[in-house]
């Protein structure tokens, strides 16, 4: 089964990158600054989000992913992100029991189609995928397949939502293996997913761990009665939380949704991937299915970092009350 290709430029049959600003052209300091060891660098790095409708059938959106992956890795991607659980139609607009049929362990089935890609690709692979533990422990995993196919490690959600639509309580356990980075081929990278995105503590933690490039695999969408009030800000303050971490951060975030209706979310698509300095390298439409690429200059991190050297000035001395769920009579 084949489907749609990218937005293509029909002047140079290339795929077109959506860049809103030139990669690796930090505005601190002179546009002429050096790293320490005296070298411009540069280590480019190049990344796609895969935004794409699912539909019913766990084959076909498999079927699907695996295409543009494929076309991805052809347009020159070295990293490549998957949306939330984009082997399904979002399962938690309600509590099903059924619906518990759908997870499977990890390695698995799709894991194993992933791994096969990226090894064939010759790219890392980023995959979100229901994960059955054992009988009765579930979780919303993130599996990073290396571009030799190794499974270099997993990451579960560590923060799992409850609200209308998005009762995710009821299907998964909250992570119990940290906040993570892994050493891929091309690059350290950190997962975190969907509503970890939120919690600027996962996202310092996560760099804690050397991560350059911090992924967000994301299903997150406006209910359809809300859309005309709050749809906007809702957008708007999503991309700014995102973009923070990498401000706070002096790293690269990408964020890869999922888009189209389903039942009665509408997945705002919008994927984006943001620079240590939280300018927006790349990001994609509302409302299409597409590749996102962006190139990454991870010799940024080192620029921004000299700069801004958040992390040298950390009180880490005074932090101990954040391990308190509130400071009651503070």
């Amino acid at each position: 089964m084949q489907y749609p290709s990218p937005p293509v430029d029909q002047s140079s049959n290339q795929t077109v990158p959506q860049k809103l600003n030139s990669p690796g052209q930090p505005s601190i300091g002179s546009a002429k600054d050096e790293l320490p060891d005296g070298s411009g660098g540069s280590n480019q790095v190049r990344i796609a989000l895969i935004q794409m409708r699912c539909s019913p059938s766990k084959e076909e959106n498999i079927l699907k992913a695996l295409d543009w992956l494929a076309e991805a890795a052809r347009q020159g991607a070295q990293i490549i992100c998957l949306p939330e659980l984009f082997h399904s139609l979002y399962p938690c607009q309600s509590e099903d029991h059924r619906r518990f049929a759908e997870a499977e362990p990890v390695p698995g089935p799709t894991t194993e189609r992933l791994a096969e890609a990226a090894k064939q690709l010759g790219v890392v692979i980023v995959g979100s995928i229901f994960e059955r533990r054992t009988a009765g422990l579930y979780h919303n995993t993130a599996v990073v397949l290396d571009a030799d196919g190794r499974l270099v490690g997993l990451y579960r959600k560590m923060h799992i939502p409850d609200d209308p639509r998005y009762y995710e309580k009821f299907y998964f356990t909250p992570g119990d293996l940290g906040f993570r980075s892994f050493d891929t081929q091309f690059a350290r990278i950190g997962v975190c997913v969907c509503w970890d995105q939120w919690f600027p503590e996962a996202a310092r933690l996560t760099a804690l761990t050397g991560a350059e490039i911090l992924f967000y695999p994301t299903a997150i969408g406006w209910l359809v009665e809300e859309k005309a009030q709050f749809g906007q800000v809702q957008h708007s303050a999503w991309e700014t939380i995102v973009r923070s971490h990498a401000i706070a951060n002096g790293l690269f975030v990408a964020a890869v949704n999922r888009t189209g209706l389903e039942e009665g979310i509408e997945f705002w698509g919008a994927s984006f991937v943001a620079d240590p300095l939280g300018q927006l390298l790349a990001r994609a439409s509302h409302d299409q299915e597409q590749i996102l690429l962006a190139d990454c200059q991870l010799a940024q991190i080192e620029l921004v970092r000299t700069h801004w050297p958040f992390l040298r000035d950390r009180r880490i001395d005074a932090y101990a009350d954040l391990q308190r769920r509130f400071r009651d009579n503070a």
